[in-house]
């Protein structure tokens, strides 16, 4: 796929042509009237102007300028392509399922363009985030860079468009689910494995895609591995394919790897009890997981699903725990609109959540930026009555090392499309 922007050209000069700058309709040279002494008078010389030229609208950096101002035409970057083989290799060329595509396309709930709006976000928005995130920074300020870019190219709108989840900045032996609350005071060190897991919605289609950063050599073949597990991942998913053989992909290849430590040899491992899963609208886990070590699950995927396929490897045992400070939140997807809350204030909260998250998570700054205060309390009940789920962070044993890369695929009618890829991964 071709990651490059395309520019929108402003144009200044809309009838395309030259313009004097004191222009009365004269032409500079032309005889007016004849005087007395036979001399042709001249009208006066004038300068001419030059043509004004169509400028160019080029993002800024960091980057804050909506994307629809380069894509006015509403057609978005498509993704990586893989064609579907085996017993599903006609899909390619058959005209049923182009045309099933097309349908997709023209109904404004189904078309491609919304996950791929999604999808050119992301590239921008960790396109400088890879480049500009730097040992020494706080927690803090990283996800709120991070956030605030996407808020700014993704247009953000309400519940039609904006962040897809909370910014996921999970640091070592800590997988996933860690953003930074108010007043945390951690600081990015040299040392440090950072995972970064944000995403981005429109119209409720979530692309959801990770990378993992790390400044030092010991662990680049954790990054490695890992990072070649979701490429075996995304080969062997496709449609009619068991979730249980994607896993045995994944697994095969992570476990292939070794990382030096210290002159030791550890070998990479898989992080069995975490997994990809299946995203639908306004839903980042729509009921599939795609388990990442070889399984029995005999549940197929199927044409028209969007999957997050994300691998997870460690230094450590390759098993996660919840452990820390909960910053993760969402409102249970089928959870009723109006529960039974005895607090007064977890009924306001649960107001809250519904008009600016929906079933779309959210974290503790999110309720802060949006101006609630001492909120924690009805938040906890909220879950503890069974209509918010919270999301911990998940940690492997102390010491150890993980990493993330992760894709969004859509498993079209005609090809698989991995919407989230890149130049950089």
């Amino acid at each position: 796929m071709t990651n490059t922007e395309k520019p929108v050209e402003e144009v200044l000069d809309l009838d395309g042509e030259d313009h004097d700058e004191n222009d009365d309709g004269e032409e500079e040279g032309v005889p007016d009237v004849v005087g007395a002494g036979g001399d042709a008078k001249k009208k006066k010389k004038k300068k001419k102007s030059k043509k004004k030229k169509a400028l160019t609208l080029v993002q800024t950096d960091p980057p804050r300028i909506g994307l629809s101002k380069f894509f006015p035409d509403g057609h978005y970057p498509e993704g990586e392509i893989h064609e579907y083989i085996g017993d599903n290799a006609y899909r390619t060329t058959s005209e049923e399922k182009r045309y099933l595509e097309r349908i997709a396309q023209e109904d404004p709930e189904t078309t491609y363009e919304n996950i791929r709006r999604g999808a050119e976000v992301h590239r921008l928005v960790r396109k400088h985030a890879r480049k500009w995130i730097k040992p020494g920074m706080s927690m803090t300020s990283i996800a709120e860079t991070i956030e605030d870019g996407t808020r700014a190219l993704v247009e953000e709108n309400g519940l039609e468009s904006g962040i897809g989840f909370p910014t996921g900045l999970s640091l070592n032996n800590c997988a996933a689910h860690y953003s930074p609350n108010a007043g945390d005071t951690n600081v990015l060190s040299k040392s440090d494995v950072l995972k970064v897991d944000f995403g981005v919605h429109v119209n409720g289609r979530i692309l959801d895609s990770a990378f993992t950063l790390t400044w030092e050599p010991t662990y680049d073949k954790l990054l490695e591995a890992v990072k070649a597990a979701t490429d075996a991942g995304i080969r062997a998913s496709g449609i009619d394919v068991r979730l249980g053989d994607v896993g045995g992909a994944i697994q095969e290849v992570m476990e292939s790897y070794e990382v030096e430590i210290n002159g030791k040899l550890i070998p990479v491992k898989t992080i069995e009890n975490l997994s990809g899963h299946s995203i639908g609208p306004y839903q980042i886990h729509a009921g599939k997981s795609v388990l990442l070590v070889k399984n029995r699950d005999q549940t197929k995927m199927e044409e028209g699903e969007y999957y997050a396929i994300e691998t997870f490897g460690s230094t450590g045992r390759g098993r996660v725990i919840e452990e820390g400070d909960c910053s993760h939140y969402a409102k249970i997807f089928d959870a009723p609109s109006n529960p039974p809350l005895k607090l007064t204030t977890a009924k306001s909260l649960f107001k809250t959540i519904n008009k600016n998250f929906g079933t779309l998570p959210f974290c503790r700054r999110y309720l802060d930026r949006i101006g609630e205060t001492k909120y924690l309390f009805a938040l906890n009940h909220l879950v503890s009555t069974g209509v918010v789920q919270d999301y911990p962070p998940l940690v492997d044993i102390f010491g150890s090392m993980t990493a993330q890369f992760e894709h969004t695929i859509l498993l079209r009618p005609t090809v698989k499309e991995v919407v989230s890829r890149g130049d950089d991964y």
